[in-house]
């Protein structure tokens, strides 16, 4: 018998979005949605070790949160048309009578992150509703107490409702202007899972909803870009710190602990457009063959620079080309990049020029560049990597 526990996880994170979605479309509730949602899998857990995982756990879990639904609004009195409604969601979609079959977790993906909401409302109600991970683990990201998430969430919802945000995916030139913005957001899901001290669920999280994303939407070559740059980056977390807990630069990895089979499904999505994330992921790509294609970088960079002029993009810029071409011509593009004081007090800023500098032969300069850049390093892991890399500057 297969583990119960596991098939309930399993079933969860295959089913759960899927569930909330059909709920939210029929009842407009999405506190109704995720609460009957949430009930199936407990109802599950206390069940399927006693009575066995059934032969279609997610069609299980949608019966038990329909019902459960049904109950709370038969007890609610509401219209029939919308209990008529949730007994269709016992049928497949094509019964449902819609001129355009789209997937409800598309509708609710592209509701979460409607550009009225805030940024980290998008990031937090992608996570709670879409996702299904627990208000305490959200908060703890965010450094918030579970209260505070709870009314924050609260008040997305809310503002989804006033604001009469449609359920619904845009079409025509409204999807080109919307794409981009719920590609923001799982990217910045997956960096905040990513970073020195984030949550890895997080990372892989983002990982499967751009996945979900790119099997919703598989004509869209900016989606396959984003979920082959997730996959580059996190490819190499088991090496990113070595056995004490400390980081460990790219060109310090030990490579056999990179995780090649997501490089090789990374390396086969590459599309060949030229849009922001599909350049990301190509200049990722270029760090997998020993040693790093610089030139290859340095291009992929100036080209990104014309499509995104941010100060972080010109940042990187210049480091490509510090390695592609010399560490001066790196130092050159990095003084542009700080032009108008963008990256003022930006420690990654001060920790690629303390790079350029060391490799251009300045090795006292470096040492003070690398302790400065120590002292505003936003995590204690980034710290100690470059305080130790002014340690080995004064050896």
């Amino acid at each position: 018998m297969p583990d119960a526990g596991q098939a309930v996880a399993d079933a969860g994170a295959d089913s759960y979005a899927r569930i909330v979605a059909a709920l939210i479309r029929v009842t407009g509730d999405w506190t109704l949605a995720e609460d009957c949602a949430q009930e199936a899998l407990t109802l599950a857990l206390e069940r399927w070790p006693a009575d066995g995982v059934p032969a279609n756990p997610g069609g299980w879990l949608m019966t038990v949160a329909r019902n459960r639904a049904v109950d709370v609004l038969r007890r609610a009195s509401v219209e029939r048309r919308k209990l008529q409604e949730l007994a269709l969601l016992a049928v497949p979609a094509q019964a449902h009578g819609e001129e355009e079959v789209v997937d409800d977790r598309l509708r609710l993906i592209f509701t979460c992150c409607h550009p009225a909401l805030s940024l980290e409302a998008r990031v937090a109600l992608t996570l709670r509703t879409v996702a299904g991970v627990p208000t305490a683990d959200i908060a703890r990201a965010f450094l918030v107490t579970e209260s505070t998430m709870t009314r924050r969430l609260t008040r997305a919802r809310t503002r989804i409702t006033t604001a009469g945000i449609p359920y619904r995916v845009p079409a025509g030139p409204a999807l080109a202007e919307r794409l981009p913005g719920v590609l923001a957001v799982l990217y910045l899901l997956f960096t905040r899972g990513y970073d020195a001290d984030g949550e890895p669920a997080f990372a892989e999280e983002a990982i499967r909803l751009s996945r979900l994303l790119a099997q919703l939407m598989p004509g869209e070559p900016e989606v396959a870009g984003l979920l082959a740059l997730c996959l580059l980056q996190h490819s190499r977390r088991a090496a990113r710190r070595d056995d004490e807990g400390n980081l460990r630069t790219l060109d310090r990895q030990d490579r056999s602990r990179w995780d090649h089979a997501a490089i090789t499904e990374a390396v086969a999505l590459l599309p060949e457009s030229a849009g922001p994330y599909a350049l990301q992921a190509r200049i990722a790509a270029c760090h997998v063959g020993t040693p790093t294609d610089w030139a290859a970088v340095a291009e992929l960079y100036d080209r990104l620079l014309r499509l995104l002029p941010t100060p972080v993009v010109a940042l990187n810029r210049a480091v490509a080309h510090g390695y592609a071409d010399s560490p001066a011509a790196g130092l050159r593009l990095l003084a542009e990049a700080r032009i108008g004081g963008a990256l003022d007090g930006y420690p990654y800023a001060v920790a690629a020029e303390a790079d350029l500098t060391a490799r251009a032969g300045d090795r006292t300069r470096a040492v003070a560049l690398f302790e400065q850049a120590a002292a505003a390093a936003p995590s204690e892991p980034e710290r100690r990597a470059l305080l130790a890399r002014a340690e080995e500057l004064t050896k």
